[in-house]
């Protein structure tokens, strides 16, 4: 039976969900919202998209397309009315509202809890949710903190997104064995399309149940489903396709640098230098980019998210990566800021990021 479960209050009709105090914090405030506005039959929402790559945009999401979202995944992964939710992202953003769209739709308790990096401090001993949506940081939190990990190990389907995983944290994952998948999708397809099994090996996404997928001429994905509406979605997601329903992920083509004729996918280069950048810059962030290059058109160059620059270990970091990638992979250049520039929802946006060098 659906029932919304906060701070120890219980909330299940549309009526309970209109007698909600206004002193509660804002994601509270827009799960609430949300709820009676479904249950009240809406048909018809408006979703800001997170603004990875671009402009955040608003867009209108129908009823319908909810629905079958809910219902694909809960057909992947066999869910029923005993299953447990656990939602601890923003219900702002389309991976907050689909877990509450899947309680709703699969009739089933769901406990709400603040949105933060580690979303098991604030959980009961006794409640062990059994289906979670976490992004890569709580993931990684709660990993390193031994109460949250064995409910983490609990979990019967963790379902990861808003990031691409590193490969420290897949490890991690593996190591514990942890049944955990990373998602494909977007706000356009609400939420994930596709689901990869987290496991040894290079992840390869298996579509939901009545989702096309194809390519374009850039070799890039697109996606026709009940979820993402009557038309067809184009990415700019290139992939390798290793079947009708199944395919790869390579990086995305508006990131794909051109360095005198040769191509580079930064977020390729990324997963294979991790352990090399890691070691010589442990915890901090960074991304490859195209700078511009009157020679080379775009040269490639790492930014490294630190409070202060070390020009001596750069160039140590210059000669590894240059035996493990190759001459022509290897940055030309390393630059340090403080701080990189993230998007509403947590990513880093690498052109404003880069606009500050």
């Amino acid at each position: 039976m659906f029932q919304l479960h906060y701070r120890n209050q219980i909330f299940q009709s549309k009526e309970d969900f209109k007698e909600v105090e206004s002193a509660h914090p804002t994601f509270a405030k827009a799960a609430f919202s949300f709820c009676e506005a479904w249950l009240s039959g809406e048909n018809n929402f408006i979703q800001k998209t997170s603004g990875s790559t671009g402009t955040p945009k608003s867009i209108q999401i129908i009823r319908h397309q909810m629905l079958e979202s809910a219902k694909a995944t809960g057909a992947f992964f066999n869910t029923n009315s005993t299953t447990k939710l656990l939602c601890c992202l923003n219900p702002e953003y389309i991976a907050g509202k689909m877990m509450l769209v899947r309680a709703m739709v699969w009739d089933c308790p769901i406990w709400l809890i603040e949105p933060k990096s580690n979303p098991f401090s604030d959980l009961d001993n006794d409640i062990s949710p059994d289906f979670v949506a976490m992004v890569p940081l709580q993931v990684e939190t709660c990993l390193g903190d031994p109460k949250a990990l064995i409910k983490l190990k609990k979990i019967s389907h963790l379902i990861i997104g808003g990031a691409p995983l590193s490969q420290s944290l897949k490890s991690q994952l593996i190591e514990n064995k942890i049944s955990a998948w990373q998602t494909y999708g977007m706000t356009e397809t609400v939420s994930h399309i596709a689901l990869a099994k987290i496991d040894k090996g290079e992840l390869e996404y298996q579509t939901l149940p009545n989702v096309e997928i194809g390519q374009d001429s850039r070799g890039t994905i697109w996606i026709k489903s009940p979820m993402s509406g009557p038309e067809q979605i184009q990415t700019n997601d290139l992939v390798e396709l290793t079947s009708e329903t199944s395919f790869k992920w390579q990086g995305r083509v508006d990131f794909v640098i051109n360095s005198g004729g040769v191509k580079f996918h930064p977020e390729l280069l990324e997963k294979q230098s991790e352990v090399i950048i890691d070691a010589f810059f442990p915890g901090c962030r960074y991304f490859f980019f195209g700078e511009k290059d009157e020679k080379l058109g775009q040269k490639l160059v790492l930014l490294i998210e630190k409070s202060k620059p070390d020009e001596e270990l750069a160039e140590l970091l210059q000669s590894k990566l240059e035996i493990a990638l190759g001459k022509y992979q290897t940055p030309k250049a390393i630059y340090f800021l403080p701080t990189f520039i993230e998007t509403e929802n947590g990513k880093i946006n690498r052109e404003k990021t880069y606009q500050l060098i």
